[in-house]
């Protein structure tokens, strides 16, 4: 008997998508030269603006890796559910552990046994902001909103961590992970280096090539995600009227946060690229709450992120975790605009 084929799934090569966007933005210049120039200036200023405050968070983040810091996070992980909780909010809100994503250290704490209460809140808090975010929300959007969206995934965490803690002897809290291959090979990936951590990272020649590599790498994620989000921007502007926005997302309407949370976050893409996509949204009249709110929630929910998760967590942990981000967004984006 034959063995089965196995089918390929059909998918357009990296350099094809790269040919079109190239391709896309000539046609632009050509056709639309004026308004080109116009973008071009305005992303080119956008960039300059926030820079100073960018990288020093880029160099945050490098070294933050390369010092193998990222690799000491387990060691929170142990101890009372409520220490470890509020410990797990607060390191998943300031650090950018495997840089972009926190899928395999969780599925590699959950394989090791680790309860799944701190799991869920660094699972929560963690994807939200780090120092790189952090300093981009800053130059992009004000300290006010950069504070305010780091205090959202710190208390998102805690909210996380407690809740699921009431669910901590239920069956499926205790076995959260599928047991399949895709859930085995993430917990054996589990990112952070094996060195021991070492602040001083420019004495060793490998530490110095990770800090190099991972401050390249954020440099070029931050700058592929900005660049065609002011852009966006830009027309967003063009296109809109002030204050626009107002009538279905502004702060006279009751619906503009739910909205925010429940239409928003599913076509949230980028962390990066959201802030000035944002930005623009506010200048035409979207409300502060709601802008907070777009942003926490796309962190946690957005499509990209629960088809990550999905097929790792269980149905009962993958709800929760649904539910908790949704709602936690939501008391995110009241506790700002209240606030402001």
């Amino acid at each position: 008997m034959s063995e089965p084929v196995a089918i390929r799934k059909w998918s357009l090569p990296k350099t094809t998508l790269w040919a079109v966007g190239v391709l896309a933005v000539i046609y632009g210049v050509l056709a639309f030269p004026e308004q080109a120039l116009n973008t071009l200036q305005f992303v080119a200023i956008g960039l300059l603006d926030i820079a100073p405050l960018v990288i020093p968070g880029i160099v945050i983040a490098a070294w933050i890796i390369a010092s193998g810091a990222d690799a000491q996070v387990a060691a929170v992980f142990e101890g009372r559910t409520v220490q470890t909780v509020i410990a797990a909010s607060m390191i998943g809100a300031i650090t950018p552990v495997c840089g972009i994503t926190v899928l395999p250290l969780m599925a590699g704490l959950l394989t090791a046994g680790v309860p799944l209460a701190p799991v869920m809140a660094f699972w929560l808090s963690s994807p939200i902001t780090d120092p790189a975010m952090l300093m981009t929300t800053a130059a992009t959007l004000g300290p006010v909103f950069a504070i305010g969206k780091t205090t959202a995934a710190f208390g998102l965490g805690i909210l996380g961590g407690v809740v699921t803690s009431f669910f901590s002897k239920r069956e499926w809290a205790l076995n959260a992970l599928r047991d399949n291959r895709l859930a085995h090979q993430l917990a054996a990936s589990r990112c952070g280096s094996d060195k021991p951590f070492k602040a001083n990272i420019w004495r060793d020649v490998d530490r110095q090539q990770a800090f190099i590599r991972q401050f390249i790498s954020t440099s070029r994620l931050i700058l592929t995600c900005l660049i065609p989000a002011f852009a966006a921007e830009y027309a967003l502007n063009s296109l809109l009227s002030p204050g626009a926005v107002a009538d279905y997302l502004g702060e006279d309407q009751w619906w503009s946060i739910p909205a925010a949370v429940f239409i928003g976050a599913p076509a949230y893409i980028d962390g990066y690229a959201a802030l000035p996509f944002t930005r623009g949204l506010i200048e035409n009249g979207m409300s502060s709450g709601a802008a907070l709110a777009f942003l926490v929630s796309g962190g946690v929910v957005s499509i990209w992120g629960a088809l990550a998760i999905a097929p790792v967590l269980k149905l009962k942990p993958f709800a929760l975790y649904i539910s908790l981000a949704l709602i936690g967004s939501l008391c995110a984006g009241y506790i700002f605009a209240w606030i402001n």
